[in-house]
């Protein structure tokens, strides 16, 4: 059993002090933002904050706190939904903000290498003449760092999958400071325990993720985006599984329901009706596009789907995927003061519509206002219930239909989270979920961490 995790005392903050200079903080406003996320979650401070720029700094960082058993959290941009980055035990919070380099890209093999702190957007736009681009979306401009260790994924994962599918190794520094190169650029491997995938989706609890490669995709020649409303959220749901089960590529497929695009209308200025709808777009050439979006126009409309209403321009496009984007501070705009406690599940596709219509009757009969919206292309979707954080009644009836969801859901075959991750927020639906597994996943953190120091708190109990 591993001892309790120590405080960082003033022998630490000195030696952390001597290798970063200004770059290393116990400021109090810093330690708070370092301690919140975008969630619900109350903050949990760090004692000190430290901004390194390379491998080498975070792994001497780690070996002085490794030395004192003094937590590390690693923090990218706190985007995080289900407490990631609280510092739950106090300690040393590594934030990769710095680590801004884009390493390589390799245009010809179709990948790049950047370190932790580069963010999508900034990837995206360094890319912009390469004719490639990175297509993993959650939304927020979150760190690619971030985004493989919380194994996200967002709008374009129904066509180009999640990080799990888009990292192909990394950099990681584990626990004792030892820095690991957990596999090269090759596109398949047979060599030895993949520990890359390993990595992904650890949440830090494994180690400071430093550099990653990634795979890249071509731009596509032609792409369209359109938006489609239903006379109901069951006949919307049905035009989703018939789409996914004819095989039809499209690249985004997106539910709001009619409570969610009140918001999305009335925060983006938009004006489509107020009933479930969807939101797609289609890659690939012009022909392929013009074929899928006639084969989705017709199963739309035999779902009873209205007129699609075409984005071609890309201005148009980035508007429509920009008011999808900040659909939670959509969300949040329904209940002025409010927080937005969000949670997330994924199921099978055949089961999809069976699961939001049965959460669609719970939140009807609950006087929480909470909208759905969802990747529900690969069955992943989300709840934002709009709570008062000071109000019990409000905080109690969150909980209770957060727990119903995902009960639901794990009955279905699905799973707690499709792409929020565990953090300490849903380490106890982990164990309903993976069972004896979940003690493999313990012997696993300890073998690389057996003191404990990594992001402790989050995905399984020491």
């Amino acid at each position: 059993m591993a001892a309790q995790p120590a405080r960082a005392d003033q022998g630490l903050v000195a030696e952390l002090r001597e290798i970063l200079g200004e770059r290393f903080s116990t400021v109090m406003a810093v330690r708070e933002q370092h301690g919140r996320d975008e969630s619900y979650h109350p903050c949990h401070a760090p004692d000190a904050v430290a901004f390194p720029r390379s491998t080498d700094e975070v792994a001497a960082i780690v070996r002085a706190c490794a030395a004192r058993r003094v937590p590390v959290i690693p923090f990218g941009t706190g985007t995080a939904l289900e407490g990631h980055i609280a510092a739950l035990h106090g300690g040393v919070t590594i934030d990769t903000s710095n680590m801004k380099d884009i390493l390589a890209v390799n245009a010809e093999d179709m990948d790049v290498t950047v370190q932790a702190g580069v963010t999508r957007n900034q990837l995206n736009a360094h890319l912009r003449d390469t004719g490639l681009f990175f297509p993993v979306d959650p939304g927020a401009d979150a760190s690619l760092g971030g985004m493989t260790a919380t194994r996200a994924s967002g709008t374009n994962a129904v066509r180009y999958g999640t990080m799990a599918d888009c990292v192909l190794g990394m950099t990681v520094v584990l626990a004792d400071g030892r820095v690991i190169r957990t596999s090269r650029r090759a596109r398949k491997s047979s060599a030895g325990y993949d520990l890359t995938h390993l990595f992904v989706g650890s949440e830090g609890t494994l180690g400071v993720i430093t550099e990653i490669t990634l795979r890249l995709f071509g731009i596509p020649e032609a792409t369209a985006a359109a938006v489609v409303s239903f006379p109901d959220l069951e006949s919307a749901v049905g035009a989703v599984i018939l789409t996914i089960q004819s095989g039809i590529p499209v690249a985004r497929i997106e539910l709001l329901d009619e409570v969610q695009m009140d918001a999305v209308n009335r925060h983006s200025k938009l004006d489509y009706p107020v009933q479930p709808t969807l939101f797609l777009e289609f890659h690939g050439s012009e022909a392929g596009v013009a074929e899928q979006t006639g084969a989705v126009q017709q199963i739309a409309a035999d779902f009873g789907g209205a007129d699609f209403q075409w984005s071609v321009l890309p201005e148009e496009r980035s508007r429509l995927w920009r008011a999808r984007h900040e659909a939670f501070y959509a969300a949040l705009a329904l209940r002025p003061g409010c927080r937005g406690v969000t949670t997330d599940v994924c199921v099978p596709i055949s089961r999809l519509a069976e699961c939001i219509l049965e959460t669609k009757k719970d939140i009807e009969a609950s006087f929480l206002l909470a909208p759905i919206v969802g990747h529900v292309g690969d069955g992943n979707f989300h709840l934002i219930m709009l709570v008062d954080p000071d109000d019990p009644k409000d905080m109690a009836e969150a909980k209770r239909l957060s727990d119903r969801l995902v009960m639901r859901a794990l009955a279905m075959d699905g799973t707690c989270t499709g792409e929020h991750g565990v953090g300490h927020g849903k380490m106890d639906f982990l164990v309903h979920e993976h069972g004896e597994a979940v003690s493999v996943m313990r012997m696993v953190k300890m073998a690389l961490d057996p003191a404990n120091i990594m992001n402790p708190g989050k995905i399984v109990r020491i």
